[in-house]
């Protein structure tokens, strides 16, 4: 059996290919990696070492062009700042933030189903958690939405792919402890939604992922601009 695992190089993403290859073996595992029009290019540089690291096939996709309409705060095309704080916090003064992008996990499924048919590939793994569904916060990383793309892409694929999103009822905290066990190269990750040299440590995925790497008794191994 093979998986086709999503795969940006951050933190849950990796988690998710080392848990892939954990099951299945290096041989059995193909990592696609997409970009989004995102405004660095620090994840694909993550995701080229971290899959060089495990020795699995690695496929570039680039689906900027159908996010050109959005206003996004990561987009490169965008020149709004990309705001500081937790998620919780900044949903008090918006509805929706302006880091999401706009049905990005259904438009990286439904490619990664394409593909993973043509690879050969059963399974989809994506790592989607319970902290970004939290509040609404990002939609398209509930377990409701994982359940109904899973059942619309194995349906669509003839039952020949499903959609596994092992980690929808854990928290980031939970994921570190599973990654830790898996010894996880978290040093090679990035999840900063900025591109500086070292990661902010303010934006709402940093503040997230310090946080996980301290409920867990440990320091984050990447190097910060703050905390």
């Amino acid at each position: 059996m093979k998986a086709l695992v999503l795969f940006s190089g951050g933190l849950d993403s990796t988690t998710s290919l080392a848990l892939a290859i954990d099951k299945y073996g290096k041989d059995n595992v193909v990592a696609l990696s997409i970009s989004y029009g995102q405004k660095h290019i620090k994840e694909i540089e993550a995701s080229n070492k971290i899959a060089s690291f495990y020795g699995v096939e690695h496929i570039y996709l680039d689906l900027s062009k159908i996010f050109e309409f959005s206003d996004c705060s990561l987009l490169e095309k965008n020149h709004i700042d990309i705001p500081e704080g937790e998620y919780a916090k900044q949903l008090e003064s918006v509805d929706t933030l302006s880091t999401y992008v706009p049905f990005r996990n259904g438009l990286f499924l439904s490619s990664a189903a394409a593909i993973a048919l043509s690879k050969g590939c059963e399974v989809i793994y994506y790592g989607a958690h319970a902290d970004d569904a939290a509040l609404n916060a990002y939609p398209d990383c509930s377990k409701e939405f994982t359940d109904a793309i899973n059942q619309a892409i194995y349906l669509g694929s003839g039952n020949k792919v499903k959609v596994v999103g092992p980690f929808v009822n854990m928290r980031k905290a939970d994921i570190v402890k599973l990654g830790t066990d898996l010894k996880v190269p978290y040093e090679l990750t990035w999840s900063c939604y900025e591109g500086h040299d070292k990661a902010c440590g303010k934006c709402g995925t940093c503040l997230d992922r310090i946080k996980a790497f301290e409920a867990n008794g440990l320091k984050d191994p990447i190097k910060y601009e703050e905390n």
